[in-house]
């Protein structure tokens, strides 16, 4: 159902059994799945896909231009997927040419009250970001990752798998898979033992995984630790994870403990 008030291109591809309330505005190059809900007075413009049984809340602004100074125009997208609620005041920005043209949100995610995201990020699946959370350009959040309330992620940082931030906690150094990061410079706390135990991994995992963190950031020599583990560390699946992430990008800076 499309309200009365709603201001809906032609040329937008609407599906069925989309809602769209009152004084909400589409833009032509707009495509909105089904199931979708749009609330009252929520901006979609730019060249935008929304997922299945997505839900954006009142006053979001959604697919506008990247915050970006050498964005002159070009045609670049935002994609998000299914099934995902977007809260009230959130902004999302579509790509740039130099970051790969697009902004990726995945699934299931959860994007609270005046949470922000940037040109050319890619958000997994199955994500929390609280309230006010800020999100730079280019950066990669990974699936069932939290960022808490008025975090400041830095661009181009990397945020494993199932890491948690705490709130308030400025990002400026890559978060490993499982890692718990707080700081007014991120930290690195420990291990997400709360959410592995929620997913239900064995004890026996969690103690492989807590074996390899002691280890890998046992020195500041980050990566002759990661060398030296064991072998048998090294085949734990949920090791292997942070090993690919450490090693995937060598120029990133990886958050590590306080105390090193």
């Amino acid at each position: 159902m499309i309200h009365k008030t709603a201001i809906v291109d032609k040329k937008a591809k609407i599906s069925k059994n989309v809602t769209i309330g009152p004084y909400s505005i589409i833009g032509p190059d707009v495509q909105i799945s089904e199931g979708a809900e749009i609330q009252s007075h929520v901006n979609i413009s730019g060249h935008t896909i929304i997922g299945n049984n997505t839900k954006i809340f009142t006053f979001a602004s959604i697919g506008t231009d990247p915050q970006d100074l050498k964005y002159k125009g070009e045609q670049t997208k935002l994609e998000i997927g299914n099934n995902n609620i977007i809260r009230e005041h959130v902004t999302i920005n579509k790509g740039t040419v130099g970051g790969g043209g697009v902004t990726k949100i995945g699934d299931g995610n959860l994007i609270m009250i005046g949470a922000h995201i940037a040109h050319d990020c890619v958000v997994g699946n199955n994500v929390v970001i609280a309230n006010s959370a800020a999100i730079a350009g280019h950066a990669q959040i990974s699936d069932e990752v939290i960022i808490g309330g008025n975090c400041g992620v830095q661009q181009f940082t990397r945020i494993g798998k199932m890491a948690m931030i705490g709130g308030m906690t400025a990002v400026s150094r890559d978060v490993i898979p499982y890692g718990l990061s707080f700081g007014n410079r991120n930290y690195l706390e420990g291990i997400n033992l709360v959410g592995l135990r929620r997913k239900k991994v064995s004890n026996k995992e969690i103690l492989a995984l807590s074996e390899a963190y002691k280890e890998i950031f046992n020195t500041n020599s980050l990566f002759e630790n990661l060398i030296k583990l064991s072998e048998e560390l090294k085949k734990n699946i949920y090791v292997k994870e942070v090993i690919d992430f450490i090693n995937h990008d060598k120029k990133r800076p990886i958050c590590t403990p306080l105390s090193k």
